[in-house]
């Protein structure tokens, strides 16, 4: 059985120092939205936790799906950084980011070149030379990463594949057409319809799902509605499996969107697929992350 460890929307804290020339347009609204609520939620000693109950569960491998950051401030990139290194190293961490990675325009070497080991495909780079979507072989598990950030007008937090990733992603998934291996799609943004209100959907999601249900997958990973997510999409290789995890530094008292990640336990059952998935939940009384659940996902690729 090979073990993934799924978390999501970290929000890394505590901010920086933010210079006032800097909070202006959409940061400044995303600083007031950390400094009046999300700086209370989203704990760095809950993120601390959580390393250490990675480091003891050791899965086979770990994949983040987006907003480690909040402002999109170069520092922020910087300290983000220096978290996924004291996590893991890049072979055994994968990153794609999120809307609040790209909350603003920014020169990438300021940002997500940052974290440009942990965004690569097992060749250097993701297809046709453009840095998503890329393809990590690891163990059993062809892993595909896709971006889904884009920098958008305030009181938006879409996202868009764009049609020079899509094409891409066709010609990946072709290529895998065939292949033993069991396939997973991570994105930050919810491709399922209605998963999320309108200011923050996927705008290509449809174009998306036509990609998928044509050419297959096992399982899609995403993040973003701070939520636990089940569903499925039709493809003609058999359902696909989607499953988005809430946030990882959350302390909503919410079961379903209290700080936890998943551990997606997968192995070969006949021609397809068998998927366990243990809940970790993060509990305040005793500061650390536990078992919550375990739900058997329906069989897929069979």
């Amino acid at each position: 059985m090979f073990r993934l460890a799924h978390l999501s929307d970290l929000h890394l804290g505590p901010l920086p120092p933010v210079p006032l020339r800097a909070l202006a347009g959409k940061r400044l609204l995303g600083w007031l939205s950390w400094r009046t609520g999300r700086e209370r939620t989203h704990r760095p000693e809950v993120l601390d936790a959580l390393v250490r109950d990675l480091h003891v569960a050791r899965p086979d491998h770990v994949v983040i799906t987006g907003d480690l950051v909040n402002l999109a401030l170069p520092e922020e990139f910087a300290l983000a950084a220096a978290w996924l290194e004291a996590l893991g190293p890049p072979a055994w961490v994968s990153v794609v980011p999120g809307n609040h990675d790209a909350l603003v325009a920014l020169d990438r070497r300021q940002s997500l070149d940052r974290w440009a080991a942990y965004m690569a495909s097992d060749d250097g780079l993701g297809d046709g030379g453009a840095p998503f979507p890329w393809l990590r072989r690891r163990g059993p598990l062809a892993i595909i990463g896709l971006s889904s950030a884009v920098a958008t007008p305030p009181g938006l937090a879409t996202g868009q594949i764009g049609e020079a990733q899509l094409a891409a992603l066709e010609t990946m998934l072709a290529g895998l057409v065939g292949d033993p291996a069991c396939r997973v799609v991570l994105l930050h943004h919810p491709p399922l319809d209605g998963a999320c209100v309108r200011r923050k959907r996927l705008v290509d999601a449809a174009k998306l799902r036509r990609v998928l249900a044509t050419y297959g997958a096992d399982l899609v990973l995403h993040g973003h509605v701070h939520a636990l997510v089940r569903g499925t999409l039709p493809a003609r290789s058999g359902p696909i499996q989607v499953y988005g995890a809430p946030s990882a530094s959350n302390l909503d008292p919410r079961p379903e969107a209290s700080a936890q990640y998943q551990i997606y336990g997968i192995e070969r059952a006949g021609a397809g697929w068998r998927i366990a998935i243990e809940t970790r939940r993060y509990l305040p009384a005793t500061a650390a992350f536990a078992h919550a659940e375990t739900h058997l996902a329906e069989p897929v690729g069979a």
